[in-house]
């Protein structure tokens, strides 16, 4: 597959983000079958026999769908070789790696024909990894849920423009299909979405934390190191209901990312979100989210395209948050 052949693919420019302990083969399967790209990390399973299956039911489920796997890189992660064996015999079309360099996996999964896409904060990484040969970037922001960014969405893609002809992905508290557009019209090939996933049916995240995604806005995140020693975007009501002060969570934690020593239960009630959850006002099908969005989508289309004409004609747009101040 070619970043120009996984686009047309998609019935919109959306990636359902990997998220940890939240994406499995439910959620990735509804995606590919609504028309984006599903995807989940492998540390969401915890032995590479239940990668195995994992990889193997997806496949069957989403057909000739595209959908993506996560890697982690990081060196502390052991089982990194296990996992990318088994991501070699099922040949996801994508892979996308994160907290890490991509070099480990770029001769398997280009090997078999998949395209690589980097995880990358900042620009120092995104240029390592495009020395590293990689198809695409995902451009984690400011407002990303769980391990975010720090630059905004619109300068890290203009920025990456300079340096790189391939796949840009950018994610960070884009949460509507208006959001989608205007990354898009900014230089975005893709945009990431975790936060609006997280909160639907197909989702593995427990009731209480898709409540709280619904219930909740971006007033109630804290960022902080303190948890896995990265900077991660986390629900302030999920830390005090474990005891732990939002406002001094102690920092310096040397961070850890080694599948096979998962921390799973540690972070089972420890819920991570993005700037985006104000959007998210109910529970739904991974079907009806993806319907909604793309009515947004070009919703906004259009009325980029209207005030482009009335623009090049001289004339003005007012309202709907177009044209000029009053």
């Amino acid at each position: 597959m070619t970043p120009g052949e996984l686009l047309r693919s998609l019935r919109l420019p959306i990636v359902a983000a990997p998220m940890f302990l939240v994406s499995g083969p439910e959620l990735v399967v509804a995606a590919a079958r609504a028309g984006i790209l599903g995807a989940f990390p492998t540390q969401n399973c915890r032995t590479p026999e239940q990668l195995d299956e994992w990889l193997g039911a997806i496949a069957s489920g989403a057909g000739t769908a595209p959908w993506a796997v996560n890697l982690i890189t990081h060196r502390s992660n052991t089982r990194l070789a296990d996992d990318l064996a088994l991501v070699a015999a099922h040949r996801p079309p994508v892979v996308i790696t994160a907290l890490g360099s991509p070099r480990p996996v770029m001769d398997a999964v280009k090997g078999y024909g998949g395209l690589v896409v980097a995880d990358v904060i900042d620009l120092v990484l995104a240029r390592k990894a495009i020395d590293a040969g990689v198809d695409g970037l995902a451009c984690i922001s400011a407002g990303a849920g769980g391990h975010t960014g720090h630059l905004s969405p619109f300068a890290f893609v203009s920025a990456v423009r300079d340096l790189f002809d391939g796949l840009v992905t950018v994610g960070g508290g884009i949460a509507n299909g208006a959001g989608v557009a205007g990354a898009v019209a900014a230089g975005a090939d893709l945009v990431y979405m975790g936060t609006r996933f997280l909160a639907t049916t197909e989702s593995r995240a427990a009731e209480g934390y898709k409540q709280m995604v619904v219930d909740h806005g971006p007033d109630d995140l804290v960022v902080s190191d303190g948890i896995t020693g990265a900077d991660a975007s986390w629900l302030r009501p999920s830390l005090s209901a474990q005891g732990l002060d939002p406002d001094d969570l102690a920092g310096g934690r040397v961070p850890s990312y080694d599948v096979g020593q998962s921390e799973a239960k540690r972070w089972s009630q420890l819920w991570a979100a993005g700037q985006g959850l104000q959007s998210i006002r109910s529970v739904a099908p991974v079907g009806e989210v993806v319907a909604e969005l793309e009515r947004e989508f070009h919703t906004a289309a259009d009325r980029l395209a209207v005030v482009a004409r009335q623009r090049r004609w001289g004339g003005d747009v007012v309202g709907r948050g177009v044209g000029p101040a009053s």
